[in-house]
């Protein structure tokens, strides 16, 4: 398997570029593959969050030359991510986009959760993977409803648009949205990889949320995105606090670039759109030098081989988005009632009921009208007569099948146990 590490890295110099080249050619939104879309999504995610955190270690480090070497690999990161966000074409609207990253946010941690080898971390991973494929059914609708344009002929039918979790069941106490963090000394280099990887795609997510949603025309547009931001707020808040807090800003660093080596190369393997195959080998190369260069800070400020934070180098199983329908089916029938007690998980059913769940539920739920999950459904219900769903068999929960009422108890509401006489 390729390793990073092995390779003989260009100078970081050579990777500034110049407009022409920074400038890409957009894809067509009517014709690319929507795993070429979600690859790109995803990188841009990736490429944010190693800016965001190039800064924070910036502004906490008081060795100028340490700050010098920062501030080139963040300028050229800064190029790489203008690079792949701009291969958004100009006719594909906020909302079109939004369908990616919710098709981002289900392939992909349905992907990682298949290939997680922590069952903590891939019970977290299971958990909100329900929560995303909701998102996605909720902003069809409106898309369906204010556009008239289908969402299943944007992912082409690679993933089923059904209710999942319901969205007004998301809302939790923020005492709940805080994992145990995973001992990275000790964890699986797949491990590491799928809590960087989640966590930044997350981060994406909330951040487009929070920057676009008030410029929606109309206020349920405006109101939905504001709702699933804050969502997105608890789903950033839970992954993140699964990453090892005791790592070094250098450890950190290298952790950073070698995801991002890692995603290229996965791409760069996977990739059917030519023009974006190019871009992929293209910051591969990049992110090599990136990588070499954390891994000289690591030694020369921490004395620290990085064979002591990525043991061996060689990259695990590539990520390869594909097919993932069976299995979110199958985690749909399975956890669609858990939501989180503290660090850990558990049927709602289970809880008592003065839990911080309910209590929560009703201090921002006390008024479902008010809920615009709820309201862009019974909208489109009362505009068409049934929501809008694609669906390749009937739904895997049986109280969710009724396209013509949105279920806002299912785990939400305790359910009322039968007594045996």
């Amino acid at each position: 398997m390729f390793n990073p590490f092995e390779e003989k890295p260009k100078p970081i110099e050579n990777f500034l570029m110049d407009w022409k080249t920074i400038y890409p050619k957009s894809y067509y939104k009517n014709k690319v593959d929507p795993y070429t879309k979600t690859r790109i999504i995803l990188m841009n995610g990736i490429e944010a969050e190693a800016l965001m955190f190039s800064h924070q270690f910036h502004r906490h480090c008081t060795d100028n030359n340490v700050r010098r070497d920062l501030a080139m690999v963040r300028r050229t990161e800064q190029m790489q991510q203008k690079h792949i966000n701009w291969l958004k074409p100009i006719d594909e609207t906020p909302l079109e986009t939004t369908i990616g990253y919710e098709h981002v946010a289900v392939d992909l941690t349905a992907w990682l959760a298949q290939n997680e080898p922590d069952p903590y971390v891939k019970q977290t991973l299971d958990f909100i993977l329900l929560e995303d494929f909701d998102h996605l059914y909720r902003y069809a609708n409106l898309l369906d409803m204010d556009s008239n344009i289908q969402a299943n002929n944007l992912v082409k039918n690679y993933v089923e648009i059904i209710p999942g979790r319901p969205t007004i069941a998301h809302h939790r106490h923020p005492y709940d949205t805080v994992s145990k963090y995973v001992d990275f000394k000790k964890a699986d280099i797949r491990t590491k990889l799928n809590i960087f990887i989640i966590t930044a795609g997350e981060q994406q997510t909330m951040n487009f949320y929070n920057n676009i949603g008030n410029t929606y025309y109309n206020d349920l547009g405006r109101q939905l995105y504001l709702e699933v931001a804050l969502v997105e707020e608890e789903h950033v808040t839970q992954y993140g606090s699964l990453i090892d807090p005791r790592l070094t800003w250098f450890e950190s660093l290298l952790l950073h670039e070698y995801t991002e080596c890692y995603l290229y190369y996965s791409f760069y393997e996977s990739e059917v759109d030519s023009n974006v195959k190019s871009i992929w080998e293209m910051h591969l190369d990049a992110e090599i030098a990136h990588l070499h260069k954390a891994a000289e800070l690591l030694q020369k400020h921490e004395n620290k081989s990085w064979h002591e934070v990525i043991p061996g180098g060689q990259f695990p199983n590539l990520l390869m988005f594909r097919d993932t329908r069976e299995y979110v089916r199958k985690v749909l029938s399975q956890m669609v009632e858990i939501t989180a007690d503290k660090e850990d998980l558990r049927n709602i059913n289970d809880l008592q009921d003065n839990h911080t769940f309910f209590w929560f539920q009703n201090k921002v739920n006390y008024d479902i009208n008010l809920v615009a999950s709820h309201v862009v459904i019974d909208k489109h219900k009362t505009v068409k007569g049934e929501d809008y769903r694609w669906e390749m068999a009937p739904h895997p929960v049986e109280s969710l099948r009724n396209r013509k009422e949105d279920n806002v108890s299912i785990g939400r509401i305790k359910q009322k146990k039968l007594v045996s006489i």
